[in-house]
């Protein structure tokens, strides 16, 4: 399988805060990852240094992106522009414009693959409008595609953010807490669309997730991170019950335990 996201030495320091601290991981194309720990424990910072929202400490090695570098030392490299066309970011929070329509927001994906001065007058081809609207149907959302986002409930924006990046056609996903702020159904709705473009279309995947039983019924691959350090790399079903308390303190990782531990969902194909 090809190489993803490669990660060699990466530090991270905010202040006098180290954030992340040695950093090494690889992730293969086609794989669902979860990203688990306690809030603090540098999933969100994580995430936005493989996007490259931020760049490494200067004693950091490589984070490369398709097998290219992107980021070298504290730098990032020429290829990062040219690789994030690829990359689809889904926030906490959306993202998404609120004075414009939600056909707009999606079509937004497809900045990366035109000329800046389209996407400042809307010029968007006929083509890319299908795309779409076609993205918007997948993700239950079509009827909404003139509808200005400011009007739109959390869930419906979080849908419109991944419409947003099915017509960026990214081939990476990273999606940020996606769930965190959104009730039960909402949430089981945003995590099957991520689950369905994965196992459909084999998009890769990395979602970081406060909730350990989502992550575990969802995802093939748990991170667990706890102040700053990867601590476990594998399955789910090999983190015990000292390891949840450890990893989120005991009120948290007896919540995470629930009466039994879920079912993996196994993936079809």
């Amino acid at each position: 399988m090809d190489m993803v996201i490669d990660i060699e030495g990466l530090n991270k320091t905010f202040g006098k805060n180290q954030v992340l601290k040695n950093i090494n991981l690889k992730i293969q194309t086609g794989e669902m990852v979860g990203l688990i720990g306690a809030s603090g424990s540098g999933k969100s910072t994580l995430i936005r240094s493989i996007a490259g929202l931020e760049t490494m400490d200067h004693t950091s090695k490589h984070i490369k992106i398709f097998s290219e570098p992107t980021q070298l030392g504290h730098r990032r490299t020429s290829s990062y522009r040219s690789l994030r066309k690829d990359v689809g970011i889904i926030f906490q929070q959306f993202n998404l414009v609120g004075r414009l329509s939600l056909l707009t927001n999606v079509l937004i994906g497809r900045l990366a693959h035109n000329p800046s001065w389209k996407g400042i007058f809307k010029l968007f081809p006929k083509a890319e409008r299908i795309k779409a609207l076609q993205a918007l149907e997948r993700v239950n959302m079509v009827d909404y595609a003139h509808q200005r986002s400011s009007t739109l409930s959390g869930g419906q924006q979080q849908r419109g953010a991944i419409a947003r990046a099915l017509t960026q056609e990214a081939k990476l996903i990273l999606a940020d807490e996606p769930i965190a702020s959104l009730d039960p159904a909402s949430s089981d709705r945003v995590m099957n669309l991520l689950c369905d473009i994965n196992n459909q279309d084999g998009t890769t995947v990395v979602v970081s997730l406060h909730q350990f039983e989502v992550a575990t019924t969802r995802c093939d691959r748990i991170i667990a991170l706890r102040d700053g350090e990867i601590v476990y790399d594998g399955k789910a079903c090999g983190i015990s019950n000292a390891d949840l308390i450890e990893l989120y303190g005991v009120e948290e990782g007896i919540c995470n335990l629930g009466a039994e531990r879920p079912t993996p969902i196994m993936k079809a194909g």
